[in-house]
């Protein structure tokens, strides 16, 4: 089965600021040829970073750049490495282009439907391709003008998830890749304004520590500072369908996520003063 799509791989905005913000899982397009052949559940696209352009709005006014996928996860996943390689080997995970959803049900209606390597190999070059290649080339303009940047990955999950995790995740999960992605003074800081966060709970490292996209680019030697944000979605949104945005809800968690963005910002730009 042939893989096409009329939609563009990312939208994009360019920013000012030693700042990228990537979205990679905020995507919810399947071209329609490919939703025929999911099940009910899968064509909700359940496992979407659902309204994070709306959490970070203040991401303009502070002139970062931003890049926001277009694709659902279930057609291809950008935050994993485009082998196929486990993140977290011997921990349940999933795939490059996922065959099942987070509740470990199916995503496509029959077994026929899978995609096959070569249909995979399609997606890759469709999708996973451009959107790392503007990753890339927006790094490599930045660090061209400031010097010392920074990437920031953004993400969101359900609070509650048998399938990857006990209990109820903290709110606010920084991911360093084990801390060699981004300088460790600067994780402190964030991992601060996490815990100071007055009803909410936070973690640096913990079950999630950041997924190619922070593992690939961060290299603090040579002035890339990544960090993955994985936040719970009931912190700002309903987490069951119709997955809507609670504005009220999210008021309370958005100052503390734009203060880890400004000391984000603080970092690299007084990094490169010196």
């Amino acid at each position: 089965m042939a893989f096409t799509t009329a939609e563009p791989a990312f939208r994009f905005r360019q920013g000012t600021r030693p700042l990228l913000i990537s979205m990679p899982h905020v995507g919810t397009h399947v071209p329609p040829a490919l939703a025929a052949r999911l099940t009910d559940e899968a064509r909700h696209v359940p496992d979407t970073d659902w309204h994070l352009e709306q959490l970070y709005d203040f991401a303009d006014e502070l002139g970062a750049s931003v890049l926001v996928a277009t694709h659902s996860r279930y057609v291809i996943d950008l935050n994993r490495p485009p082998d196929g390689a486990s993140l977290y080997p011997g921990q349940s995970v999933t795939g490059l282009c996922p065959v099942d959803t987070f509740d470990d049900t199916p995503v496509y209606a029959s077994k026929d439907d899978l995609p096959d390597d070569a249909e995979v190999a399609e997606r890759r070059d469709a999708i996973w391709h451009p959107y790392h290649r503007q990753l890339q080339a927006e790094l490599d303009r930045l660090k061209a003008v400031h010097g010392t940047i920074a990437l920031w990955d953004a993400h969101s999950i359900r609070s509650v998830l048998p399938r990857f995790f006990d209990g109820k995740l903290p709110d606010l999960n920084l991911g360093t890749g084990n801390g060699t992605s981004c300088d460790p003074a600067l994780a402190a800081t964030l991992l601060g304004i996490a815990e100071s966060a007055t009803g909410y709970t936070g973690v640096l490292n913990g079950r999630f520590k950041g997924g190619h996209i922070t593992r690939q680019y961060g290299n603090p030697a040579g002035g890339v500072h990544a960090v993955q944000l994985e936040m719970t979605q009931s912190s700002y949104m309903q987490e069951q369908l119709p997955f809507d945005y609670l504005p009220e809800v999210a008021a309370g968690v958005k100052p503390h996520v734009r203060r880890m963005i400004e000391a984000v910002l603080a970092f690299v730009e007084n990094t490169a003063k010196h």
